[in-house]
């Protein structure tokens, strides 16, 4: 691969930051127990195009990492590898993925998964995907739509839904208005211990 800056002088810190794209694309895939044909099936994008990507075969789009760092639950900057500097939150900056602003809130990318996500009012037709895991929803602001399975539900501000993302699932607008929403993922065997009251003394 090879990369070259604005004014076309070589950029060896991209160049080498692309060079181990596809490790950490096959490293990540692994952590989630996910075959190719599963990330296939819930990004769109085809096998091979997977495959070549871990391969290091082909180069990686901005388009291709966010719909990967999305589906595996990882912030951007985990997959292109960049370099730890200052605070680390400052670097969880949010992406456009199937039309819907995605916040990375957590950097573990082996254990619980936290995102915000803006759901614009055009996102109204339901596309259901499966893949391993498990999923806390819960509503920031306005009104969002939960299709799980042969079910479908509008949720408000407040409101949480907690589902297995084995069963199709998708979620999107009312095509009323945005909303805001908190998005937990776990991997499969992970699940939230939910106190609702102090243990008795």
């Amino acid at each position: 691969m090879h990369a070259t800056g604005p004014d076309g002088a070589d950029a060896p810190g991209v160049a080498a930051a692309l060079e181990h794209v596809g490790m950490r694309l096959k490293r990540v895939r692994r952590l989630r127990r996910m075959t190719l044909t599963a990330v296939a099936q819930s990004t769109g994008i085809s096998k091979s195009t997977l495959s070549r990507l871990e391969n290091g075969q082909r180069r990686p789009t901005l388009e291709l990492l966010l719909a990967l760092s999305q589906v595996y639950r990882v912030p951007l900057d985990d997959l292109v590898g960049a370099p730890e500097v200052g605070d680390p939150r400052i670097r969880l900056k949010p992406g456009q993925v199937k039309g819907r602003t995605v916040i990375p809130l957590t950097r573990q990318p082996d254990g619980m998964q936290a995102w915000k996500i803006v759901i614009p009012t055009t996102k109204v037709t339901p596309e259901p995907r499966a893949h391993d895991g498990y999923e806390w929803i819960y509503v920031l602001s306005g009104r969002m739509r939960l299709v799980l399975g042969d079910q479908d539900w509008v949720l408000g501000a407040g409101e949480v839904a907690e589902f297995d993302t084995r069963v199709p699932h998708w979620f999107g607008s009312t095509g009323q208005e945005p909303a805001e929403i908190l998005s937990i993922f776990g991997r499969p065997g992970e699940r939230m211990s939910v106190r609702t009251k102090p243990p008795q003394g």
